[in-house]
């Protein structure tokens, strides 16, 4: 059973058993979408005309992390705060400094819906979704709010203990996986301090400093194990985190205690990973080995944009079942009645599980495409989830919404 735990808990497994559920798709044998699988050449005419109208060279297409967020509207906050720290702490703190903030926003960069939004206190701009989130968490990491010491406000430490649900169960992981997060002196523990961690497990040569990627992952999904909310798919007690049992994969001979039909997703914590690599590859020049094995993010802007363009077509009887839910759960509350009413669906309902698997899997042939004509070697791309929500907004342009609607808790997207 252990093997087990380890197997779905790792990166590798996401894209392993994603691709089970995309094999039921090829002889159309899914349970809730239609596949055409001739549209995906849409998606990549899409992505390639992104690149060609945003960027003037391949190699100025940003990495998909939270830092593009906090960089909205053309400001640069995050090398401003580096700026100012530079007079009072080495590279070393500046990166440790970065890595407490981007881990407490990427952990409130929950899905914030279509009406809230947030004015940035300095520039007077109101921004929505992930961009307001990450300006918001960048307003209150400043502030000090996250950190136990007045001396030292630009850092997250297990201050956070008796704070609200995820928050409050950070600061309990900081404390509980200290090989991770321990200070060297007697300060608290923070997210920051796995820097020390990392570097500890590096080789270093006369080109640089490398870590391997599961180096990096294993801090990410052990580390901060104890976020997830003990509900969450478990083997033997241990939660598994974003990790879901799939219809479509479960055979009816199967044993009851089977996990042949579990898919792991871990979208928070690849999210998490791909913003943490960009400060310490900028700051100090690390290299991370590996990032090839780390998928697209299975979340709605990425599965979105395949619905969007009919690759995938949710079943009717799912499409009336996901309206009904929407209009029985947010109609009746009078929350903006003229919006464009899509399917809505629990985060663990088989239909998003499916889509999930799907968006994965399709996202690999899109990035194998789209790399094939620019020449590009193994790498991650970010450009679908650009897609994504630039279509959504052009056929749903009073919700901007993704064309199928998840509530979430706030700790899978």
């Amino acid at each position: 059973m252990q093997e087990q735990i380890k197997y779905f808990k790792s990166i590798r497994s996401v894209r392993e058993r994603s691709n089970k559920v995309y094999e039921k798709a090829k002889t159309n044998s899914l349970n809730h979408f239609q596949v055409d699988f001739s549209k995906l050449q849409e998606v990549v005419t899409q992505v390639l005309a992104s690149i060609k109208r945003d960027y003037k060279q391949i190699s100025d297409i940003p990495p998909h992390s939270r830092w593009r967020h906090f960089d909205v509207g053309g400001h640069t906050r995050v090398q401003t705060l580096i700026n100012e720290w530079k007079s009072e702490c080495d590279k070393l703190e500046i990166t440790r400094r970065l890595l407490d903030l981007f881990v407490i926003s990427v952990l409130l960069d929950a899905g914030a819906g279509n009406v809230w939004s947030y004015k940035e206190q300095k520039t007077g701009y109101i921004y929505n979704r992930s961009e307001g989130l990450a300006i918001a968490s960048l307003d209150i990491f400043k502030s000090g709010t996250f950190s136990s010491l007045d001396s030292q406000p630009h850092q997250v430490d297990e201050g956070l203990e008796g704070r609200a649900n995820l928050l409050s169960r950070l600061g309990h992981a900081l404390k509980s996986h200290s090989v991770y997060f321990k200070s060297k002196d007697n300060s608290p523990p923070r997210p920051g301090n796995l820097l020390d961690y990392i570097l500890s497990n590096s080789t270093t040569n006369e080109i640089g400093t490398f870590v391997k990627l599961d180096t990096l992952w294993s801090v990410i999904i052990y580390g901060f194990s104890d976020i997830w909310p003990p509900t969450r798919t478990s083997l033997e007690g241990v939660p598994l985190g974003d990790v879901w049992p799939c219809e479509v994969l479960k055979s009816p001979n199967a044993n009851p205690g089977s996990t042949d039909h579990f898919v792991p997703f871990h979208k928070l914590s690849q999210w998490l990973t791909y913003s943490l690599i960009e400060p310490m590859k900028k700051i100090l020049g690390i290299t991370f080995e590996g990032v090839e094995q780390m998928t697209g993010l299975p979340e709605y802007r990425n599965g979105g944009l395949f619905v969007d363009t009919g690759v995938l077509t949710l079943k009717q009887s799912d499409v009336e079942r996901g309206i009904k839910y929407y209009k029985q759960n947010f109609l009746p509350s009078g929350v903006q009645s003229e919006i464009e009413i899509v399917p809505m669906f629990e985060v663990d309902d088989s239909v998003v599980i499916e889509w999930r698997a799907m968006t994965i899997i399709l996202m690999d042939k899109v990035g194998d495409e789209v790399r094939n004509t620019l020449g590009l070697s193994k790498e991650p791309l970010s450009l679908t989830w650009k897609a994504g929500r630039e279509i959504a907004a052009s056929l749903r342009p009073i919700s901007r919404g993704p064309p199928i609607a998840i509530k979430s808790d706030g700790t899978v997207f």
